[in-house]
């Protein structure tokens, strides 16, 4: 998206059968509330969900002090545009903003990137370089998807977020910094430190300011928004009068699950607009087709859910049977075999509150296919309707539903197709999920080749 100088936080209600010209402009001009921003070229941010303008009210809390921030979110749900604004709101907006993907730099030399190098510090180092730490003194250093940085470079990392100092790569001189340090993942920190993936120090001094960002799936009134201004945005562009959008075109982009979040949207839009012959923008969404171990084909309409939905929908299921009681030893933490406090923290990443529970009204169950809980197996009972009140637990429904995703795939993991695209997280999360799971898919699935296990 462009930057503006103002943020779209807040817009009328669009009409998207008559022209939305004059609609978007001034969608894209509605500032936050009682607040004055600094400077100038500030990030778009459209919409007007609740679960948006939470997240708003956050950066308008944290921008003007210089506190550490976490934004945790799934990919394309702009975790960059929010570090961004953090930064133009804040007292170092006239300063470096200087951003640094850590999955994108091999890992021998993102030790170099963060903090620069003496020359002569390795091989091909010719001469000294500047690392990002020194290029953002007095600003800000976005370090995006800070759960891919690797092990042995945490602990240089908490070093200079404490002491503000760090030395270049085969140089002894220390330098000192003032930089304000905001991180953004897709991953889960708390479960990568329980793997070992990631240090608990370090995650405790990220965390002062958590913002977690919503899935689009989860913002029905964003997308139609996004749409609009997506479309307005290509069409100007590509010199297209665009005046409308069309309601069966608009009605399939409200019910997809949109895994890409924004950036598939707006990838979507785009190619309708170079489609497009008419005023009125139409379109279709790709139908991804994929063949199961028995050789039917099942589309994405069809396709099994992602893990984050089929966690929800069990979760929802145990809440809705001990009718909305967390704790005690009835409650839906004893029966899902989680602590507590985990359950109302998953309930919060997942978006589930006490309201949203239907009491009254049954909830599908999607995992475990076989319909039964192993607890009720264990005691003979073979009720589908669980006659002794109890879900399996929530790791079980996980292992069920994972074992018939990656049978579905046919044992691929990566690539296009794959059991971890399906289920919605990154290969090496879903490996880690597994191995946490006890699922071996070498000996389970004998299809899947030596290149998708490593």
């Amino acid at each position: 998206m462009v930057a503006q100088t103002s943020w779209a936080s807040e817009a009328s209600t669009v009409n998207h059968r008559a022209s939305f010209e004059t609609e978007d402009t001034m969608s894209a001009k509605v500032a936050l509330d009682n607040y004055v921003f600094r400077g100038s070229g500030l990030p778009t941010i459209i919409g007007t969900s609740a679960a948006l303008r939470s997240v708003l009210d956050m950066v308008r809390v944290v921008a003007p002090t210089d506190a550490t921030v976490l934004i945790n979110g799934e990919t394309g749900t702009g975790k960059e545009l929010i570090a961004e604004a953090i930064h133009k709101c804040s007292r170092r907006w006239n300063r470096p903003f200087v951003k640094v993907n850590c999955a994108a730099i091999p890992a021998g030399l993102l030790e170099s990137e963060l903090f620069g190098h003496e020359r002569g510090a390795y091989t091909g180092a010719v001469a000294r370089s500047i690392g990002r730490f020194e290029r953002a003194d007095g600003g800000t250093l976005f370090l995006d998807e800070v759960g891919d940085l690797p092990l042995e470079l945490q602990p240089k990392l908490l070093r200079v977020m404490q002491e503000r100092e760090f030395e270049r790569l085969g140089g002894a001189a220390t330098i000192h910094t003032d930089v304000r340090v905001i991180c953004a993942t897709h991953h889960n920190l708390v479960e990568m430190i329980n793997e070992r993936q990631f240090r608990a120090d370090l995650f405790y001094r990220l965390g002062v300011f958590p913002i977690e960002l919503p899935p689009l799936r989860g913002r029905p009134e964003d997308i139609r928004l996004l749409a609009h201004h997506f479309a307005m945005a290509y069409g100007a562009r590509m010199r297209k009068r665009i005046t409308a959008i069309a309601e069966e075109f608009m009605a399939l982009l409200a019910r997809h699950s949109w895994p890409g979040n924004v950036r598939e949207l707006q990838n979507l839009i785009e190619r309708s607009v170079i489609l497009s012959t008419g005023a009125v923008l139409s379109g279709s969404l790709p139908e991804l087709t994929r063949t199961t171990r028995d050789g039917s084909q099942w589309s994405e309409t069809s396709m099994p859910v992602t893990l984050e939905k089929a966690e929800r929908s069990h979760i929802l299921q145990a809440l809705q049977q001990t009718e909305g009681v967390i704790g005690g030893r009835h409650g839906a933490a004893a029966r899902l075999g989680l602590p507590r406090t985990t359950l109302i923290h998953k309930m919060k990443r997942l978006g589930i509150t006490l309201a949203s529970v239907p009491i009254s009204e049954s909830i599908p169950r999607i995992p475990p296919p076989g319909g039964i809980s192993h607890e009720a197996a264990s005691l003979g009972n073979a009720d589908t309707h669980f006659a002794v009140g109890r879900v399996c637990t929530l790791a079980e429904a996980e292992s069920e539903h994972i074992s018939e995703v990656v049978e579905t795939t046919n044992g691929l993991i990566d690539g296009q197709g794959g059991a971890a695209e399906v289920l919605g997280m990154p290969p090496s999360t879903l490996r880690s999920r597994m191995k946490k799971l006890g699922l071996k898919t070498q000996n389970k699935y004998k299809t899947i080749s030596t290149e998708s296990t490593r």
